[in-house]
């Protein structure tokens, strides 16, 4: 067994040269570490900060819409009635813009009062407080709204809605665009019998699950996400 051999002075200073130099990459190492850490920390708490942020434009959204359709729920909206333009002799004998609007409105009212009630049913002109035609581009056919003094004659008015049967004309509740968009998405997944049915009440969306009797949930769509899982 041979002897360990003793390191020189100079093996021993770049022994310790070695080291030290170590021991400053492994500082500097742990600095960059320390630097990804706190990068990835604030990452996190950025990305935290956005889903709260998200969550609370969804929940203003939602506010938007429901303040939205409240504004209109006195309204029921008529679809597929022709309503016919006021005459060229009205429009000469108007004198502003605003008297315009006002005999398009009693045009409007009158026809529509007139059909609803030769068809049995019962409307008071006087329940009414205002009607007029939605601006739709490129429908022949405009849709027609009307708002209500109070709640009692809207509900009223849909009630007999039976009554326009095979006439392929519809009363139904004045939805906001959003709500709007909703209701034909159900309307389309009942069409592919991806649900059993869909419906309109009081403003709201329910759609009716397919299934066995414990299956077949009755529910209530407030935001079109909550379809995508049918």
């Amino acid at each position: 067994m041979g002897l360990k051999r003793t390191p020189t002075a100079e093996e021993i200073e770049d022994i310790k040269k070695s080291l030290d130099f170590l021991t400053e990459e492994t500082s500097a190492i742990k600095l960059q570490q320390k630097y990804i850490l706190d990068i990835v920390k604030e990452i996190r708490s950025l990305h935290n900060q956005n889903a709260e942020k998200e969550k609370w434009i969804v929940y203003l959204e939602s506010r938007v819409t429901d303040l939205e359709q409240y504004t209109r729920i006195k309204d029921v909206i008529i679809m597929g009635l022709k309503i016919k333009p006021r005459s060229y002799a009205r429009a000469v004998i108007a004198d502003s813009k605003e008297q315009h609007g006002e005999l398009d409105a009693c045009s409007a009212e009158q026809q529509v009062a007139g059909f609803l009630q030769s068809k049995g049913i019962d409307l008071d002109s006087n329940n009414i407080k205002a009607c007029h035609l939605l601006p739709r581009k490129n429908v022949s056919d405009k849709p027609a709204v009307i708002r209500f003094v109070n709640r009692k004659h809207w509900n009223a008015l849909l009630k007999q809605g039976r009554k326009l049967k095979g006439l392929n004309v519809y009363l139904n509740d004045h939805l906001t665009k959003y709500n709007a968009d909703i209701a034909k998405k159900t309307r389309h997944l009942k069409k592919l019998g991806k649900i059993q049915n869909t419906w309109t009440a009081n403003c709201k969306i329910f759609i009716k699950l397919n299934g066995t009797l414990e299956e077949a949930k009755v529910l209530v769509i407030k935001h079109i996400q909550d379809l995508e899982k049918y």
